[in-house]
């Protein structure tokens, strides 16, 4: 049993446009899956370097205040690196209050990830 060929509008076979259809729309999926891939990368290393500037805040009021020792923000540096992350500022207020900004060591290709944290009484 013989079956002609499927003919397009202009005559032409339309042979294999399945596969070339097909193909388009795995490339799509993978460009998507990519995507949300590197948004998920930077939401992880986001997340660690606000818990690293967390962390290096609370050390750092801790030694301000006299509870531990050593110099706040040689304290601070020392914690966010630690945690994978770099201190980038320190700030030491007058109300015993420290404000610090950590950045992860990891980079995403979507930028680096900064954390800002401050610790001390309330304001």
């Amino acid at each position: 049993m013989n079956r002609p060929w499927i003919r397009g509008p202009r005559g032409r076979s339309e042979r294999g446009s399945g596969t070339v259809l097909a193909a388009g729309l795995g490339m799509v999926l993978i460009l998507v899956t990519s995507f949300v891939l590197l948004l998920a990368q930077s939401a992880v290393l986001a997340s660690q370097s606000a818990a690293a500037a967390d962390l290096a805040a609370l050390a750092a009021a801790d030694a301000l205040r006299g509870v531990s020792a050593g110099e706040p923000c040689a304290v601070a540096a020392a914690v966010a690196a630690r945690h994978d992350a770099r201190l980038i500022s320190c700030r030491e207020g007058g109300d015993q209050s420290v404000q610090v900004r950590t950045q992860s060591t990891a980079r995403s290709v979507l930028g680096p990830a900064t954390g800002r944290a401050r610790a001390g009484p309330p304001p």
